[in-house]
């Protein structure tokens, strides 16, 4: 089902500069119209982001693309996201090969992706609760990628990533935000590459929204 109008979204991410093949596979693989409300699947593979309830949406298809190509997720590693939200940002990357644990504030939300996951087979660790602060338990992490944007880098989220791994997150006011796009080169020190105008949902928490 909606086969072809998978194959023309890739085809429109190739043309919006993405070129990681195992991305675009992902996105071929990855059905989104099982991870939206049936009365939107119809708008699934357009390049949009679309309403998913409780004031959230389920990213542009080129967002979460340009994301997870930032992110260059390897098979085998163990990566975190921030913002399950309707679970299709973390489906992408487990087709990647990689292990993923996931984190939503809103419980509806998070039972949502939950019962998609147990459906899809997809072997994605959950939790419901504040992202900001991350998940400590199985740290540290290859890669983390946030979804919704700070207003800081959340320093829980820097000590949880690896060294030499990638953390992906939107940083500005609520309303637009920078993509930062940093890597761990020590315990203390990051590079970090920005990319402007990107616009995500605020990201709540201690270390987010809420703890300003």
């Amino acid at each position: 089902m909606f086969e072809a109008e998978r194959e023309e979204l890739v085809e429109i991410l190739k043309q919006r500069g993405i070129t990681n093949q195992r991305v675009l596979d992902a996105f071929i693989k990855v059905e989104r119209h099982l991870f939206l409300p049936e009365i939107m699947q119809q708008h699934a593979y357009k390049d949009v982001a679309l309403p998913i309830g409780l004031g959230q949406t389920i990213s542009q298809p080129y967002t979460v693309a340009f994301m997870t190509q930032a992110l260059d997720p390897q098979p085998q590693n163990r990566i975190l996201e921030i913002g399950t939200g309707s679970g299709y940002q973390a489906a992408i990357i487990y087709e990647m090969g990689v292990r993923v644990f996931t984190i939503e504030r809103h419980l509806e939300l998070y039972n949502s992706a939950m019962k998609i996951f147990d459906k899809l087979n997809l072997k994605i660790a959950t939790r419901c609760g504040d992202g900001t602060i991350g998940w400590e338990e199985f740290s540290p992490y290859d890669g983390i990628i946030v979804t919704a944007g700070a207003p800081i880098v959340p320093t829980n989220l820097k000590k949880q990533l690896a060294v030499g791994g990638k953390l992906v997150i939107p940083i500005g006011d609520k309303k637009i935000q920078t993509l930062n796009i940093l890597t761990k080169i020590s315990e203390e020190k990051f590079i970090t590459r920005e990319v402007p105008y990107f616009a995500f949902v605020p990201l709540i928490g201690k270390e987010g929204w809420n703890g300003k």
